[in-house]
């Protein structure tokens, strides 16, 4: 496995965890759940690996990179 695909496994996991629902753009429905997180969102200045949303609007962007520690790892 990639670094970035098991980052985005691993961010998958986390945002399920905190209460986002998560899917594929391709399978897009913005009203499963109050929070969903929108894999490989298109935009017009490229792809972002999540886009999310609370309530339908768009809150942010998250983008996938190998996990190289916790920030809280000394």
């Amino acid at each position: 496995m990639k670094p970035e695909e098991k980052a985005r496994q691993d961010i998958d996991q986390l945002l399920e965890q905190a209460g986002w629902k998560v899917q594929d753009y391709r399978e897009l429905n913005l009203g499963a759940s109050l929070g969903v997180a929108v894999r490989e969102f298109p935009l017009k200045s490229g792809e972002a690996d999540y886009l999310l949303f609370v309530d339908r609007k768009p809150v942010g962007v998250i983008e996938a990179k190998p996990h190289r520690g916790y920030l809280n790892d000394g």
